[in-house]
């Protein structure tokens, strides 16, 4: 398409994600990326993402057990806020 100078449409508005705080350090990756556990409830992580609707957008945060790759804690939440990712927790 970019050889032919086309371009798909975009609808919507666009959502930001990322609000980097440049006062504080970004913080340590605790476990170099080393995605492994022995055994349940050794390591859990944490990921948030957007997901837009009819009626907005909303944002959903999860906390995986690595060993038993499940879902232990989840929550939803109209705004992008630290504490709705901290209540999935």
């Amino acid at each position: 398409m970019r050889g032919m100078g086309l371009q798909g449409v975009v609808r919507g508005k666009k959502v930001v994600t990322t609000n980097p705080d440049t006062v504080r350090p970004c913080p340590d990756d605790k476990i170099n990326r080393a995605l492994h556990a022995d055994r349940p409830n050794q390591l859990w992580v944490s990921d948030f993402t957007y997901v837009p609707t009819l009626s907005g957008t909303v944002y959903v945060a999860f906390v995986i057990d690595v060993f038993a790759r499940r879902i232990v804690g989840w929550r939803v939440s109209s705004s992008m806020t630290a504490q709705f990712v901290l209540d999935a927790l």
